[in-house]
């Protein structure tokens, strides 16, 4: 104990007389009939006689906001009055505030607010008035060392709660120097007059082994002894300790009651894991409900735990169907108090729509605050919107910091997307020494995709035989796994690509393993094999299907074909019907030819009904990309009014374009039209 502290204590020991006791308990009277102003009264009386409870008394009223103002700058002065009496409840609540201190208030009607607002009025002129207003000012500002000072003091005078807490100060250096043994000694006479407190203390020192051995049944011991007088954090220990069998025999049914008991007084760490256990049915009653509730109780006390559970809990439908609106703003908060995978599954969110409204912005936020935090996935989708400018500003620097930190990761895609960049050049000075060395480096990952990319970089760059036996190797170890894109590289690669030799079973074996996975490049390309007049593997039913299946699957080339096939009846029953339709999948994927023809067969009513209008459009489409009949033909629409309004000047642009390519026909129509074509 300390020199001041043992002053103080010989001080009160000394003793003072008291006055008469009548205004205090007619005070106290008063208090129990809620005359909050008229206790304060009477202990104004019973204080000016010198009667130090009725000091503590007020300051309880000041602290309780009872009869007056609240304030605990106010409480503290009637608190020091009485505790300098001898006082040992008040020497304690004193220790208490200096503990932890008291800030200001700030809002609407809070005394540090309208200091504030005197202070920039009134200047220098502002510090009496707020001595004169708040003679104890608006806050008590943090101070271990007097905290120290009255919680010594009142543990000295056998305050077990002083005691307990003194023993937290000596054992965590708080107000003096750190001691594990003075701070056991506070705790045992805290736990000897049965005090919860300092029994939960003992409880933590056996667990810890702080300033003793490490005894789980002694810790367990205490941890009971608290528990049963209701301490919250012990009940909590010991249901750990239940749970995990540490210092006495597994139990979790009694874990279950335990953590219960702790989550009826809204125990955060108790409603969590009551509610793991009500979910797996572990030592209680397997119950969703009542388990989701306890779940949503500790995320609403911001535990972390409790968020990103609840968030996986609505995610998976724990309970019934998915809820993706509650998944998406419980993610967002775990988000919001900086869990990295929480962070990457919001990005997610808002870049799907999912549980949220679609946001690029928001979703390159999150992936970007996750790819912080380490989140490799999350790496590679940021680098991806730097890339492409999504949300972002495009930004190539930053995305190969982000694609370099994603490959370092472990995510093999961004090794393969900086060997692009660096082998297009794209946003980069081209370096295909750089491009080998991530292409390689992703490929040794072991990842299909990688290889796959690699395999294609080395063909490319230098078709050289040891190039291109090396790149066989990759794409054979990649199509053996089921990679389609490598077993379609193969295949062209049979086909005499990049100087091979030619192969034509061998590449329609591999053409068959990527378009029997969905491959449609490989779909159409096995079409085109089995088709081919002069292939030795000619098969025109195997390519009416293969054309079939790759023109449904989106391919242009495809479509294109197949509708031809329907207007010609090759291979197909004759349908023109079919064909138009065919020709307009096509057309609206960009196929030229696709587009005149379209025009054509609309314009002609040939397996549709004759429509000029829109004949003229995909004319238009046609001619556009450069086709010279298309350019005719919109030309002539122009020039005769023929679904679009009549426009000699559109119709002569056209002419004069086709004539640039030596077009005989629109010469003559220039010419027609008195047009010089030298």
């Amino acid at each position: 104990m300390t020199v001041s502290a043992r002053s103080l204590l010989d001080l009160f020991r000394s003793g003072s007389s008291r006055s008469e006791s009548q205004p205090f308990e007619r005070g106290l009277a008063a208090y129990e009939n809620r005359q909050y102003l008229e206790a304060f009264r009477l202990w104004r009386l019973a204080s000016e006689a010198g009667n130090p409870e009725a000091d503590y008394r007020i300051g309880l009223l000041y602290a309780k906001n009872e009869g007056v103002i609240g304030s605990l700058p106010d409480a503290v002065a009637w608190y020091d009055r009485a505790a300098l009496s001898g006082h040992t409840d008040a020497q304690f609540q004193l220790g208490l505030i200096y503990f932890h201190g008291v800030q200001a208030a700030v809002g609407p009607n809070r005394p540090e607010m309208w200091r504030q607002s005197t202070a920039a009025r009134l200047g220098d002129k502002a510090a009496s008035v707020h001595d004169l207003v708040f003679p104890n000012g608006t806050g008590v500002p943090r101070d271990l060392d007097i905290a120290f000072l009255w919680m010594s003091v009142a543990a000295e005078a056998g305050k077990a709660e002083a005691q307990a807490i003194l023993g937290d100060m000596y054992a965590n250096g708080q107000g003096c120097a750190r001691d594990h043994a003075t701070a056991l000694r506070w705790y045992q006479a805290a736990a000897e007059q049965n005090a919860a407190s300092g029994q939960f203390a003992l409880g933590d020192v056996h667990y810890q082994g702080r300033g003793v051995g490490v005894d789980f049944a002694q810790a367990a011991a205490w941890y009971q002894k608290a528990a049963e007088q209701g301490h919250v954090r012990a009940q909590v220990a010991l249901a750990f300790m239940s749970l995990k069998g540490t210092g006495l025999p597994a139990n979790a049914e009694e874990a279950a009651r335990l953590f219960q008991s702790a989550a009826a007084h809204d125990d955060t760490i108790a409603l969590y894991n009551i509610a793991l256990l009500r979910l797996s049915g572990k030592g209680a009653v397997k119950d969703l409900d009542k388990a989701e509730t306890a779940l949503r109780k500790a995320a609403r006390k911001d535990y972390l735990p409790a968020i990103q559970a609840l968030a996986e809990f609505y995610a998976l439908g724990t309970a019934a169907e998915p809820d993706l609106r509650e998944a998406a703003y419980w993610y967002e908060k775990a988000a919001e108090r900086g869990d990295a995978q929480a962070q990457f599954f919001t990005g997610r969110f808002y870049a799907t729509g999912t549980g949220v409204a679609p946001s690029i912005r928001q979703a390159a936020k999150w992936f970007e605050r996750a790819a912080e935090n380490g989140h490799a996935t999350a790496a590679h989708n940021i680098a991806v919107f730097y890339l492409n400018g999504n949300g972002v500003t495009r930004d190539v620097a930053t995305a190969i910091k982000w694609f370099e930190r994603a490959s370092e990761g472990g995510i093999s895609a961004a090794g393969v997307q900086l060997g692009r960049l660096y082998s297009a050049g794209n946003g980069v000075p081209r370096d295909q020494a750089r491009a080998a060395e991530w292409l390689s480096k992703a490929a040794d990952g072991g990842d299909a995709d990688a290889k796959t990319a690699y395999a294609v970089f080395l063909i490319q760059d230098d078709p050289s035989e040891a190039r291109l036996a090396q790149a066989r190797t990759l794409l054979t170890d990649a199509a053996e796994v089921g990679h389609s894109a490598a077993a379609f590289q193969l295949g062209g690669l049979h086909m005499g690509g990049s100087g091979g030799p030619v192969d034509l079973p061998a590449a329609a074996q591999w053409f068959k393993r990527a378009a029997s996975a969905g491959h449609v490049e490989a779909q159409h390309s096995l079409a085109l094999l089995y088709s081919d007049p002069k292939s030795s593997i000619k098969d025109a039913q195997a390519a009416t299907n293969w054309i079939v299946k790759a023109a449904e699957g989106g391919n242009a080339a495809a479509q294109f074909k197949l509708a031809v096939m329907y207007c010609t009846g090759q291979g197909v029953e004759q349908d023109l019907a079919q064909g138009v339709t065919w020709y307009e999948a096509a057309a609206r994927q960009g196929h030229t030819t696709a587009q005149y023809n379209l025009a054509a067969m609309l314009g002609r009513g040939q397996g549709c009904e004759a429509d000029p209008a829109k004949a003229a459009e995909w004319f238009k489409a046609a001619a556009e990309q450069g086709m010279v009949e298309a350019q005719l033909a919109l030309g002539d629409a122009l020039r005769a009014g023929s679904g679009v309004e009549q426009d000699r000047d559109s119709a002569l642009r056209w002419y004069r374009q086709a004539a640039q390519q030596n077009n005989e026909g629109a010469l003559r129509r220039l010419q027609a039209m008195g047009e010089s074509v030298g």
